[in-house]
């Protein structure tokens, strides 16, 4: 199995800073909790069992986009073949992402509807 965009979701603090050390003390809490609150709620609407959070801190790291922000990924048993394939996963996301980001490279997009239908359903999750 390969990690699904719907199921993997990021988490990045307000200022975008390139290194995790970077953050301030509050940053990072609030990071952690934001992630934390997130995960939870995915777990449940994945009906997952568990979750992998990950953080590629520097380029040596794997980070091909140059801001932190945390990957939160829902595990259900067997998704994997070895579980840490997820990680090879990970890594073809975060190219994935960086060539996204690539004004230069033609891509099609989701279309607003398809972006608005799934922040609907994760925006469900909370109480926003």
């Amino acid at each position: 199995m390969t990690l699904t965009t719907r199921a993997h979701v990021l988490v990045c603090p307000k200022r975008l800073v390139p290194r995790f050390t970077d953050l301030t003390a509050d940053e990072t809490s609030d990071l952690w909790l934001t992630a934390q609150k997130v995960g939870s709620k995915l777990e449940t609407f994945h009906n997952a069992s568990s979750l992998t959070l990950a953080i590629q801190d520097g380029p040596q790291a794997g980070q091909t986009v140059p801001h932190v922000h945390i990957h939160i990924m829902p595990r259900k048993g067997g998704d994997f073949e070895k579980n840490d394939e997820v990680y090879d996963a990970l890594d073809e996301k975060e190219k994935e992402l960086k060539q996204k980001l690539d004004l230069d490279i033609e891509r099609v997009d989701r279309s607003i509807q398809e972006m608005a239908d799934e922040a609907s359903q994760y925006r469900s999750l909370f109480d926003c």
